[in-house]
This record gives C-alpha cells, sequence and structure tokens, in this order.
C-alpha cells in the first residue's frame, strides 16, 4: 500500500491574529488607518459630524450635549451643554462655524462654535427632533421629528417655511437635496420614504422600504437616494419614479447609519451587529469591513478619509486615524484611484524576466517537530527553555495553547522532570500578569493542579516556593480585579454626577481579567 503524506501545519505563533483574507486595494487602503482610540461619554453616541472645514473636528451628540473633538489629540475642545433634556443630531454648516442640532424638548437650536452661544431657538414641533441639517443653500435649517412631521426654518427670521405631515410614525432620518434647497428626503418609522417639494408644498414620491428606517442618503446627482432600515440598505431611482435599482443586505441587525466616503466612490454603512461595511458605488459589492467592540450607533468619516469615528451604544467613541495622511488621486476628474503608495504591485516589473526566489531553506521549529511525532512532552520541553521562555514568551504560549487544544496538555506535562516542573511554574508566575497571556496561563494551570495535586508535598524546596508563589500572585491578581471593579463603579458614579460640569473623555480599559476563573483555581491550590 503506497504511502500517503500530508503537509505538517506549523504552530500558529500569532497571537489573537483573524484569519488571512484576501488583499485587495481597499484593504490595504482602509487599514491605514491606525489602531482605535477609544474615549467615553455619558451615554449612547446619537449622531456623530465631521465639520467640512479644517481642522475637521467632529460633533458627538450625546445625553445632554454636544461634545466637538479634535480628531488629532482625540480631545474635547468645545463643550455644548445648553440643553435641558437630550440633544440629537448635531451637524456643521458648510463653513463649520455653526452647529444645528435637535433635542428631546421638541425645539432645534442653532448655536455659533466659537462663543457656544445659542443663535436660534426653532420651536413648533410638539415631539423630539432627531435630526437636522442645513439646506443647500445653507440659509435654512431642516427638521425631522418624531411628532410625525418635516419642517423647513428660514434662519434669517427664524421662521417656518414649509411643513409636512405625511408620515403615520416617528421620522428619524431625513436628508437635504445635495442639488437643490427645495427638496428634501425623509424616512419614518412606517417604514416609507418621501421625497418633498418645498416650492409647491406637495409630496413628489412615497416608497416603500419594508423596514422602520433609520438612515438616508442622496447621491451627489441628486437623482438617486440610498435608504436603510432592518437588515437591508435599498437604492432607488428618483428619475425613474422611484424604482428600486439595488437591495443589499450584508448585515444581520439592524443597520444605523450611511455615509459616502473616498470622493463619493464608497458607500459605508454601520449596524448593531458591530460592523461597518464598506461597498464600491458602482456595484454595491463588499470590498472592506471593520469591527467594533459593540453595536454601532453612528458613525462620521472626515474629509480624504483621514480620520473614521464611530459611536457605539455603551457611550464609546472610536476614533481610527491616519498617521500619515494618504490622497486618492484623480478626484478633479471625479475617477478613482489610488495614491501611488497604495498602487497594486502588479505588472511594476513587467520587464523583468524571471525573479530569482531566495533559495535559504527555512528550518522547522523544533516544537513542531516533535508535535508531528505526537512527542507531546518533548514539545513542552522545547519552549520551557530559559532563552526561549524568556525571551520569546509568546511561543511557550504558542505551544501550550496548541497543546490545550488537542486536550493533551496532561500528557504534556506528566512527562516533566523536576527541573521543567520549576520552569513551568516559574513561566506561569512571571508572566501571570500580563494581559495577552493571562487567559492561556490560567487553563494552563488549571491542567497544572490536576495532574501534580498529590504530588506536590515532594517537590523541592525551589519548586514548592515557586508553587506557593503561584497561588500568592493568583490571590493579588483577585485582589486587583476586586479594586478595578470597586473603581470602576465609583468613578461611573462621579461621572454620572458630573455631566454638565466635566468635559474630559476617559479612556476605556479593554481587558479585566476573569475573577471568577481566578477563584477557581485557588480553591483547587487550597
Amino acid at each position: 500500500m503506497a504511502h500517503i503524506s500530508f503537509p505538517f501545519k506549523k504552530t500558529n505563533k500569532t497571537l489573537f491574529q483573524k484569519p488571512a483574507s484576501i488583499l485587495t486595494d481597499d484593504s490595504v487602503y482602509w487599514r491605514k488607518l491606525g489602531s482605535p482610540v477609544l474615549v467615553k461619554e455619558f451615554g449612547a453616541i446619537d449622531y456623530l459630524n465631521f465639520s467640512p472645514v479644517d481642522p475637521y473636528y467632529f460633533a458627538a451628540t450625546c445625553s445632554a450635549r454636544i461634545q466637538v473633538y479634535d480628531p488629532i489629540t482625540k480631545t474635547v475642545v468645545k463643550n455644548i451643554s445648553k440643553f435641558h433634556e437630550a440633544a440629537y443630531g448635531a451637524a456643521f454648516r458648510a463653513d463649520g462655524r455653526l452647529i444645528v442640532a435637535g433635542s428631546e424638548e421638541a425645539a432645534v437650536k442653532l448655536f455659533d462654535l466659537q462663543s457656544k452661544n445659542v443663535l436660534r431657538v426653532f420651536t413648533g414641533h410638539t415631539g423630539p427632533v432627531h435630526r437636522t441639517f442645513f439646506s443647500k443653500d445653507q440659509v435654512k435649517v431642516v427638521s425631522f421629528s418624531d411628532d410625525k412631521s418635516v419642517c423647513l426654518w428660514d434662519i434669517a427670521t427664524e421662521e417656518k417655511i414649509a411643513s409636512f405631515s405625511e408620515h403615520n410614525d416617528y421620522v428619524r432620518a431625513g436628508a437635504p437635496s445635495p442639488v437643490s434647497p427645495e427638496i428634501i428626503l425623509s424616512g419614518g418609522y412606517d417604514h416609507v420614504v418621501k421625497l418633498y417639494d418645498c416650492r409647491s408644498n406637495e409630496t413628489i414620491m412615497t416608497v416603500n422600504h419594508g423596514s422602520p428606517v433609520e438612515s438616508t442618503l442622496f447621491l451627489p446627482s441628486g437623482g438617486l437616494f440610498i435608504s436603510a432600515g432592518g437588515t437591508e440598505i435599498k437604492v432607488w431611482d428618483i428619475f425613474n419614479g422611484g424604482k428600486l435599482l439595488a437591495n443589499i443586505s450584508q448585515h444581520h441587525k439592524t443597520v444605523t447609519t450611511l455615509l459616502l466616503a473616498s470622493n463619493n466612490s464608497r458607500l459605508l454603512s454601520a449596524s448593531l451587529d458591530r460592523h461597518v461595511k464598506i461597498y464600491d458605488i458602482s456595484t454595491f459589492k463588499v470590498v472592506h469591513n471593520i469591527d467594533f467592540p459593540n453595536a454601532v450607533l453612528s458613525m462620521a468619516v472626515s474629509e480624504h478619509d483621514d480620520v473614521l469615528a464611530a459611536g457605539m451604544i455603551d457611550g464609546v467613541i472610536s476614533i481610527r486615524k491616519r498617521e500619515q495622511p494618504n490622497r486618492r488621486s484623480g478626484e478633479k476628474k471625479g475617477l478613482f484611484k489610488f495614491a501611488p503608495d497604495l498602487m497594486p504591485t502588479k505588472g511594476v516589473n513587467a520587464t523583468v524576466d524571471m525573479f530569482v526566489s531566495d533559495s535559504k531553506t527555512k528550518t522547522e521549529p523544533e516544537c513542531d517537530k516533535f508535535l508531528k511525532k505526537m512527542q507531546f512532552g518533548k514539545a513542552l520541553q522545547s519552549v520551557l527553555k530559559t532563552y526561549t521562555a524568556t525571551k520569546y514568551p509568546e511561543k511557550t504560549i504558542a505551544v501550550t495553547q496548541e497543546l490545550l487544544r488537542r486536550k493533551v496538555l496532561h500528557v504534556a506535562m506528566f512527562d516533566l522532570d523536576e527541573k521543567r516542573i520549576g520552569a513551568l511554574l516559574r513561566f506561569f508566575v512571571k508572566n501571570l500578569g500580563e494581559t495577552r497571556f493571562t487567559r492561556t496561563i490560567i487553563d494552563a494551570a488549571n491542567v497544572f493542579i490536576d495532574v501534580y495535586e498529590k504530588q506536590v508535598q515532594f517537590f523541592s524546596e525551589s519548586n514548592l516556593w515557586l508553587y506557593k508563589s503561584l497561588q500568592k500572585e493568583l490571590k493579588d491578581e483577585i485582589e486587583v480585579c476586586k479594586t478595578v471593579s470597586e473603581l470602576e463603579g465609583a468613578i461611573s458614579l462621579l461621572l454620572a454626577g458630573a455631566q454638565i460640569s466635566s468635559n474630559l473623555p476617559t479612556e476605556i480599559d479593554t481587558f479585566t481579567p476573569s475573577t471568577k476563573a481566578l477563584k477557581e483555581i485557588v480553591i483547587d491550590v487550597e
């Protein structure tokens, strides 16, 4: 019988890395956004909006105030708190000098950004106003309210120019036309999207989205608009009688926000499923996906895609910024191309006849050789050597994870001599506090206790000391977790009591070791 050999899969030493995906121009471009910086606010982030002018501040509407952030320093530069109840949907004017916002008070307020003074208060709605925008000509304001109405206000006279009450439920989405100051789009919780002409005070188009509408968006030409609600995004043609052109369903929970980026060549959608998806506007196919730690309620992107901000349901704002801003060329011509450093390499070396690959043979790691031969004890011993465990602890953790996955770590530990037991205990004690390794060390320590529980009394003096040190480290870790929990509760109370006076964001602690798991080990040890 012929012997069939299969290639051996190497131990994955890269911790917490996601499975590799196909590398495209878009994935390269959007991954240029740096690691997220998280700031904490005092309530769910209702709406985010970037100023269209330099320095591209962004406004975050949350709780009873508007926080204006500097995306470079990630700090609050303006705090507008002149609301008695919750504020909603703050948006900048095209010159970046004024901000308009709705509120739970059924009023629409216009602010001067520099002085933070209230310039206008538009009253007339009878329900909370969740979305507000400036019209195309920048001299009027559009508002969308829970009283089922849509209103157009004149900034100069503070009077209502037009009002539409065609919806049968809350109106929490809308958009002004990018080509006409008289055309308004609205989306309601009655599943309907309506298009209005303020010159004749008439509804000129009605389409049924099929779900409560959370966000609407005009494409730059003004002839197409997009609606989002439920798990679907739909594209409609105005000039063709409201014909449905595309139905996109890439999210598995409610889509909350739509926006355009990359010189209007990319569509971004955020959802409660914790994902932001990026589509090619010409094909409406997903070209990239960004994950977030919690449900995304709002999202905004700055000019040239230099900063992406996402607001989450737990009050956290995730800010991703390019360290070295890149520009997509071809913007003046309306083309969509990548900057030179982002261009695909295909065809660059077309004149070269042949590439000579590096002939240097890569040596297989010793631990992988032992794993291939099912010699689990030797595999563990190979990564407990002083040099490896000290300088490359991630290799030791990777092999430990692989043995745990195969459910043979107890077999590997059973083969350890007194010296290797000491090396393993020393590794546990040294790296228990390392956030990346804590979970794996906790699981491995559980296995160690199961294997050597009855033999502890026969350990050498040094190993017995290390064993007791591990027990002490675990108890100290529990106390740290308790202290952190108490401190977190105290800080939450202080922040809740200082909503108006405080204007400093709070950084988020992204990881706390499992107190329950640590307690289980200490109980076993004792």
